[in-house]
């Protein structure tokens, strides 16, 4: 008995999900109930029962509806994080870009530098006569021109 009223109640729970809409048809004196509007006559569509759910108005196409909402949701957000990650990407990108050319100005002030040093041992070479100074000069010189080299090949 008990398996009996469980199957009851599933059969009026299932039926009262999958509701369409009704229409009224009145043709010659007639009232019948169809699925579909009359082809003949007077169609009237039918409110669905009181207790059924917004979403489960719709019919079988309701269940297709809300399927393809739910995956345009699903891109919208897909196309919304791609965004995001390109944004980051091209931010990402900009700064080493910008940290490169911090890198490159200041390879070359300090190229700069190690060349004005290199003409200032040159010219404190030549203003110095022989002796122990002119030694020292020289010294020097050469140490200012490996010093060039080796930051600055070419």
């Amino acid at each position: 008995m008990l398996r009996l009223f469980a199957f009851f109640a599933a059969c009026a729970l299932t039926t009262s999900l999958h509701a369409q809409t009704v229409y009224k048809c009145k043709a010659e004196g007639k009232t019948s109930y169809s699925d579909r509007p009359c082809a003949e006559g007077a169609s009237q569509a039918l409110p669905p029962p009181a207790g059924i759910p917004a979403a489960d108005q719709m019919g079988a196409q309701g269940g297709d509806a809300r399927t393809l909402l739910e995956a345009d949701k699903l891109r919208f957000a897909r196309e919304k994080e791609r965004s995001r990650e390109r944004a980051r990407n091209e931010a990402r990108e900009e700064r080493e870009r910008a940290r490169s050319v911090r890198t490159a100005q200041a390879r070359r002030q300090k190229c700069s530098k190690l060349r004005l040093r290199q003409k200032w041992a040159e010219e404190d070479l030549a203003q110095t006569v022989h002796g122990p100074k002119y030694d020292a000069a020289r010294i020097k010189l050469r140490r200012q021109a490996e010093s060039l080299a080796v930051e600055c090949p070419a």
